[in-house]
């Protein structure tokens, strides 16, 4: 079965991260890409964020370079090491508004996995281990049944929750408060009753359906989540994150170049005033990026929205300013915030990367017949590379569909 370039990126770009055959793509074919995404691992994953740092990178390259895959292979990658992975496209979620951002990372998030741990932690520091407590038996049920169910045991767990929610100065009061009853909910005590919890859940999630005044019942006198707080929230949920267990907070965002598309197709479009709020947006975060901690952001897009100097990113000095890179130097550089795929490609993609890849391509997809490319062919994309408006993933691809429609 013959499948175009086109289809192939299309197809695997729309794959989630959590689908099993988005992780097989991105570790089977990593050729070439792990000079970068073995050095961010080594230095960002395991050490840097993980030990209380949070970093923002932007991945660049003309159509076919293999953005989407790298993002693919980066989550799979910090899944590994233990972080809580979102991935999701700029053509699927609004931009401008950094509350919708803050929604979509709190969905893909599972905050009450990461309140379980938390449980898990302060069941521990009581003095008791959570696998001794039998399947769907809640802690403070377990305490009752051993006769340890008392007021002075009621206090501690109390105290146990203050000391690690709201005496915690990385976490905003509310977000602590409400994760404070979820996670008392989780250990039966203080009781929280069901339609309660789901109540706090969809506050935390800015649901603007829910009335501040049913909160009001529980004590509890939230302000609604807004594009002006979501940064100081998403803050928050890294710690809760963190303290559930977890290395830290990844997210992948792709398609960011749909900030300067002018086609009426696109799912979202953008007036000038929504890329420009857009922009602001990530120039508050990039600068509020240091009192976060345990965050890996990483921005994918094509060149165009580097290039173009009427929509692109140039078109708004405040964050230029803060993106470019003030010194280029012969070689790649790893540690730059701003990546060029097709840069560190012409540097690192040998003949025998090249075919390698191909290989790799035909282990991979299993769904169309392909053939590897041989060293000419490699060599030829190599020198295509330097001029074309392709990457050169895209024209290994193309040329390996071009030998198969010709056998």
């Amino acid at each position: 079965m013959k499948t175009n370039s086109t289809e192939y990126i299309e197809n695997n770009k729309e794959l989630d991260s959590s689908d099993p055959s988005a992780s097989l793509h991105a570790g089977e074919l990593t050729c070439g890409l792990d000079f970068l995404t073995d050095f961010w691992r080594d230095k960002y994953l395991r050490e840097f964020i993980r030990d209380g740092g949070s970093k923002i990178k932007f991945i660049t390259g003309r159509p076919g370079s293999g953005k989407s895959h790298f993002l693919r292979l980066l989550t799979e990658l910090a899944g590994k090491e233990n972080y809580r992975t979102v991935r999701f496209s700029a053509r699927n979620i609004w931009m401008h508004d950094f509350k919708e951002i803050y929604v979509e990372i709190f969905r893909q998030c599972d905050i009450l996995s990461c309140l379980e741990g938390i449980s898990r932690h302060l069941i521990s520091e009581m003095g008791f281990s959570r696998e001794d407590i039998p399947e769907g038996m809640k802690f403070i049920d377990y305490l009752s049944h051993n006769g340890s169910g008392d007021a002075i045991t009621k206090r501690e767990i109390r105290s146990q929750l203050r000391q690690i929610f709201l005496e915690n100065s990385l976490l905003d009061n509310n977000f602590a408060l409400a994760c404070s009853m979820l996670t008392g909910s989780i250990l039966g005590y203080p009781i929280l009753e069901e339609q309660n919890r789901d109540l706090l859940l969809a506050w935390l999630q800015g649901d603007r359906s829910v009335k501040l005044s049913q909160l009001r019942a529980l004590d509890f006198y939230p302000s609604r989540i807004t594009k002006y707080n979501a940064r100081h929230m998403l803050r928050s949920l890294a710690e809760v994150v963190r303290m559930g267990g977890y290395s830290g907070l990844f997210i992948a965002i792709d398609d960011l170049e749909i900030l300067t598309s002018r086609s009426s197709l696109e799912p979202v479009h953008y007036t000038k005033m929504k890329r420009e709020d857009t922009y602001e947006s990530i120039r508050q975060l990039i600068d509020d990026i240091d009192s976060m901690k345990n965050i890996f952001f990483v921005y994918a897009f094509d060149r165009e929205l580097a290039d173009n100097e009427n929509a692109g990113l140039k078109s708004y000095q405040a964050l230029w300013m803060r993106i470019q890179n003030e010194v280029t130097g012969e070689r790649f550089n790893r540690f730059s915030d701003m990546v060029d795929l097709d840069r560190m490609a012409m540097q690192e993609y040998t003949p025998e990367i090249i075919q390698e890849i191909s290989r790799s391509l035909v282990r991979a997809q299993d769904n169309f017949t392909l053939s590897p490319v041989d060293e000419q062919t490699a060599r030829e994309i190599t020198a295509q590379a330097k001029t074309g408006a392709l990457g050169i993933p895209q024209l290994i691809i193309n040329a390996m569909q071009e030998v198969n429609a010709n056998v």
